[in-house]
């Protein structure tokens, strides 16, 4: 008897101490995410599985937005998760486009930094038929000249005709870095025709930059 007791006690705490692990992973580590929509297209696709370090730019208290050590802050070009700020029970993904008190302005699709023009090797554009392309009374191509705040960045979807970022809705604050995308761990393709290529082979492995 007390030998089975045994035996149920080890089952038990090896399960316990193998969720407390991957809590404490999940929680300041690593993070898996999936990519569920196209405005990070041509970089990140639709049915991307992704690994997120989230030491890189914050340590939060587990399930809360409580950051307890900055460990970095996001460059511009960094592609990084983050708390909606509309609505934090969800997670984005954007590049960061520029950082705090850097003023920001668009013209005609052109990103302007401090009043200088920047290389943009990351924007891609595509109109499509119902995007954020004809959303009303916001222009997307044109940005009036803005300064980020303190603790802020600036974010767009590589996808700038069909991307709900900071052209929209502003930016995003410390306290909502989740963490930088690191690696691509699998990719699924739903709409491939040949069964053969729903995974997509090639991309993973592939680092995210």
């Amino acid at each position: 008897m007390n030998t089975k007791k045994s035996k149920t006690r080890e089952y038990i705490e090896s399960i316990v101490v193998a969720a407390l692990i991957a809590l404490v992973v999940r929680s300041f580590v690593i993070q898996a995410y999936k990519i569920p929509s196209g405005s990070m297209e041509p970089t990140l696709l639709v049915g991307d599985h992704l690994l997120v370090n989230r030491m890189s730019y914050v340590v939060k208290m587990p399930f809360t937005d409580t950051v307890l050590l900055a460990t970095g802050k996001p460059k511009r070009g960094d592609i990084i998760v983050f708390r909606y700020p509309e609505d934090p029970s969800k997670d984005y993904i954007k590049r960061v486009i520029a950082t705090e008190g850097e003023k920001v302005e668009i013209r005609n699709k052109a990103i302007h930094i401090n009043g200088k023009r920047i290389a943009d090797p990351w924007g891609h554009y595509r109109p499509e038929h119902g995007s954020r392309a004809f959303v009303p009374f916001v222009d997307k191509d044109n940005l009036d000249p803005v300064t980020v705040p303190k603790d802020s960045y600036f974010v767009m979807g590589d996808n700038r005709d069909n991307s709900l970022d900071s052209r929209y809705w502003g930016y995003v604050n410390k306290k909502h870095l989740v963490g930088r995308a690191l690696i691509l761990y699998f990719s699924w393709d739903s709409n491939a025709v040949n069964a053969l290529n729903y995974i997509r082979w090639a991309r993973i492995g592939w680092l995210i930059k």
